[in-house]
Parts: structure tokens; C-alpha cells; sequence
């Protein structure tokens, strides 16, 4: 019975750190995040397939 106890201890904690890792990821992805007002329409740059025949 103890190491089923222990067994489920260490999977809560790597879920916690899982849950944790995963809520950093989101904050620092919402602190990157750029407005769509302030993006501008890309362009393709068709010019690398001259180069390329």
C-alpha cells in the first residue's frame, strides 16, 4: 500500500507541475501577443523562385 500512496503522490505533483508549466506558457504567450489592429497584412515574396529555375 505504500508505494501506491507514494505512487499517487508523485503523479498529483506532476500534474501540479504539469498545470503549473501550462499557465506560464498562457501568460507569457498573452503578454507576447500583438493586437490584430496592430499587424499589417504580409505580402508573399514570390522573388526566391526566380532565383531558384
Amino acid at each position: 500500500m505504500q508505494s501506491d500512496e507514494s505512487a499517487s503522490r508523485g503523479e498529483q505533483f506532476e500534474a501540479a507541475e504539469r498545470e503549473a508549466a501550462k499557465q506560464r506558457l498562457l501568460a507569457q504567450a498573452e503578454a507576447e501577443r500583438v493586437p490584430v489592429d496592430d499587424t499589417t497584412r504580409a505580402v508573399p515574396d514570390r522573388r526566391w523562385r526566380r532565383d531558384q529555375r
